[in-house]
């Protein structure tokens, strides 16, 4: 091949000519670009100043969203997959970080079978009457009043009317002998049902 006629940058006093200089600049601004732009696609956002009581309801939602996927029995890949979003995404989900959008929350939800919905805060929704109309469905707060034998099972626990998912399962579990299988209402043995399934592979059981 003949190269004649072509030149490389001249170099006077052992620096870059002047009408190379710009041409270099051109491809550093381009590559700065492309690192800025891969750092914004790869850092997490910056999570926002919550309020206790918001901070608290992210994290039952995440809680409930993987209860709701062990329930399934649906990996956090799978479920992350079906939503559209990356697993670290749905990790974060599930531990009800703050930095991830509302939207992915809703994603989450849909993608195990679950609604967000929204209450006022003075009257919450009951919990039994949410699980009366979905099979398998674990409230995120399961409320003693809703179910007549955890109530009567829990009769030690002081200073809160609601227990988690993972607290019922204990309760139900260390006192199993004293349940009246015959005296369960249908929603507590659906509840007890789901809380099974969700926590099978945990080697728990009623």
């Amino acid at each position: 091949m003949n190269f004649r006629g072509r030149r490389g940058p001249s170099v006077s006093g052992g620096g870059v000519a002047a009408g190379s200089w710009g041409i270099y600049r051109k491809a550093f601004l381009i590559i700065a670009k492309s690192s800025l732009l891969y750092r914004m696609r790869v850092m997490p956002a910056a999570t926002p100043s919550l309020l206790p009581d918001a901070a608290a309801q992210l994290a039952v939602l995440g809680e409930h969203i993987r209860v709701q996927r062990k329930a399934l029995r649906v990996s956090a890949t799978a479920a992350a997959e079906a939503a559209g979003m990356s697993r670290v995404t749905w990790h974060r989900i599930e531990k009800g970080e703050p930095s991830v959008t509302m939207g992915a929350y809703c994603n989450a939800a849909a993608a195990v079978g679950l609604v967000v919905a929204l209450a006022h805060a003075a009257e919450p929704l009951s919990g039994q009457t949410l699980a009366s109309s979905r099979q398998g469905w674990i409230p995120a707060r399961i409320r003693l009043a809703d179910y007549a034998q955890l109530r009567r099972l829990a009769w030690q626990v002081h200073g809160t009317d609601a227990l988690t998912p993972i607290e019922a399962m204990d309760i139900y579990e260390r006192n199993a002998r004293h349940l009246v299988p015959s005296a369960l209402e249908p929603a507590e043995r659906d509840l007890i049902e789901a809380l099974r399934l969700a926590f099978k592979n945990e080697g728990r059981h009623v």
